[in-house]
């Protein structure tokens, strides 16, 4: 079969795709977007689980890149649920009209770099073969899940789900005894849905987390109104804020202020709700007393919410707050206060197999009629990982990056041996430390303006060189172990997937930085990277 031509090639149909394939057509190149899905939406096509929430408020997690765009959308809540972000989303394509570059139900199976025509060959599960010029991966961080390979999960009779892959119809949990695997952001965010149906509802956590309140609530007209009329300041947040996003924050340590002014202000952040409490003080990444100060303040909160002391203590988190995703829910310790919730810790009675009526653990069996994997996904390498991509001679990421364990990128967006390959949000970028929205329109804008760069000088390929990624990975590295980050076992680090441990490869520097860095590489001629010329402009 003859393969089709493009000039680029994008896999995935959320934020990045979207994105990407709106600015290469502006640029006039010929763009096939290759979407597993049915639909747009990438993960929060997926994601359907009941709760599902963005965890940054909505008035930053969508585009910016057009006054006029951003302008003709208003939310509907603090923060947007999955199925208004999917809405959202095909808001977005239809505006811009991008459904018909968009190919659904087809998965990449293989991607691969054929030096003699400087071109990528991709290979799809519909037996369909496309070559580019470009291949440019917009799988994002968080889209491959992971269910640990319990034993007898097949022989279970009940009901299972997987929060990153739930059914498109509702699930009906009325009068069932509901057991959730894991307590993270899905697992959090479900429960407090679950828990108003389920006869019974029980948690099995591995490691207790940090949990602030969220305070959704609907936003009034008047709000809309001034997200609006706020836009320049929205926008200047994306690049100029460590998160790209704007938080409420003191501006100083912890350590400068006396304990009572302390709890004032964590009082008040508590009360306000959302990711401020990871900001309100900048350095509670770096200084551990500052990090003892809102962690601790936080362990108090679960022992003032919830009634039962010895449950209380087993949710006590006990790492420092901030080094794994902080979560943000509604009332996630209060339900521990309602009869038919119920907490087991796995630490010291871990989960053995699976068995046809429930869960069965060193200790015992919790029989239940459903059974719900919050397990998360194959963080920052996964999907990257599954698409078998091929750079020259052959050698695959598996390869290069030793399964996940030895990730080696330059920027976070592109790599030595792999010519005119882009990630958005790859590993060493600052992806999932910031609001993703943000994030992505850094990266998209930069790929965008490297290959305006390609085209505009006769060239035919760009690829990272290899000090280059050494050099990145060093600062990358350097950064984070001037940090908290790396005494803590997280999915940042590969510790939710049995088996996988790396190191820690996401640029903690903040976006802010990282957008100088690439703005200065680009406009130094594009710093370390290696370009063929095989034709002259005229």
């Amino acid at each position: 079969m003859e393969a089709k031509q493009y000039d680029a090639i994008v896999v995935g149909a959320g934020f990045a795709g979207l994105y990407m394939l709106h600015k290469l057509r502006e640029r006039g190149l010929s763009v096939r977007v290759i979407e597993a899905a049915d639909g747009v939406g990438g993960v929060w096509y997926w994601s359907r689980y009941p709760g599902a929430k963005c965890d940054s408020d909505s008035i930053f997690y969508n585009f910016t890149f057009s006054e006029e765009l951003y302008k003709k959308w208003s939310w509907k809540d603090r923060y947007a649920s999955q199925p208004e972000i999917l809405e959202y989303l095909n808001f977005v394509t239809d505006e811009l009209d991008l459904r018909p570059d968009i190919q659904f139900k087809t998965r990449v199976m293989e991607a691969s770099f054929n030096d003699e025509t400087k071109s990528w060959e991709v290979k799809t599960d519909t037996d369909e073969k496309f070559e580019a010029k470009y291949f440019i991966s917009g799988v994002g961080c968080l889209s491959t899940t992971n269910i640990p390979p319990f034993k007898g999960v097949d022989t279970f009779r009940g009901e299972k789900y997987h929060t990153g892959r739930w059914p498109h119809s509702k699930v009906d949990f009325t009068g069932k005894r509901v057991v959730v695997i894991g307590n993270g952001s899905s697992g959090v965010q479900t429960m407090q849905e679950i828990a108003k149906e389920a006869k019974e509802l029980t948690l099995l956590m591995r490691t207790p987390h940090y949990v602030a309140e969220a305070r959704n609530h609907p936003l009034s007209k008047e709000q809309q109104e001034d997200a609006f009329n706020n836009y320049p300041k929205i926008r200047d947040a994306f690049f100029t804020t460590p998160g790209g996003i704007h938080l409420s924050t003191t501006g100083k340590s912890a350590i400068e202020f006396s304990a009572e002014k302390q709890k004032e202000t964590l009082d008040h952040v508590w009360k306000t709700g959302g990711l401020a409490l990871g900001a309100v003080y900048p350095d509670v990444g770096v200084n551990k007393e500052t990090n003892f100060v809102v962690s601790q303040f936080v362990r108090n909160k679960i022992d003032e919410i919830i009634k039962d002391e010895h449950t209380a203590k087993q949710l006590h988190p006990d790492y420092y707050i901030t080094t794994k995703r902080l979560i943000i829910g509604t009332n996630f310790y209060e339900m521990f206060n309602e009869e038919h919730v119920h907490l087991v810790p796995l630490k010291d009675n871990p989960i053995e197999c699976i068995v046809e009526n429930g869960v069965k653990l060193r200790n015992e069996t919790i029989e239940c009629d459903v059974i719900v994997f919050a397990t998360g996904y194959e963080a920052m390498t996964g999907s990257l990982l599954k698409l078998n991509i091929q750079g020259r001679n052959g050698q695959t990421i598996q390869e290069k990056w030793g399964e996940g364990r030895e990730v080696k990128t330059y920027l976070g967006l592109t790599m030595e041996n792999f010519p005119n390959f882009f990630m958005i949000t790859g590993p060493q970028s600052p992806s999932v430390l910031t609001n993703m929205p943000s994030a992505i329109e850094q990266h998209v804008d930069w790929i965008d303006q490297c290959i305006g760069y390609i085209e505009s000088n006769g060239l035919q390929t760009i690829e990272a060189q290899r000090q280059a990624e050494i050099t990145w990975g060093k600062q990358c590295d350097d950064i984070a172990n001037s940090t908290l980050f790396p005494h803590t076992n997280s999915w940042y680090t590969g510790a939710n997937i049995d088996g996988t441990q790396r190191g820690f490869v996401i640029y903690v520097g903040g976006l802010d930085n990282y957008r100088k860095i690439c703005d200065e590489v680009a406009a130094n001629q594009y710093d370390g990277f290696e370009f063929e010329k095989v034709y002259d402009t005229v």
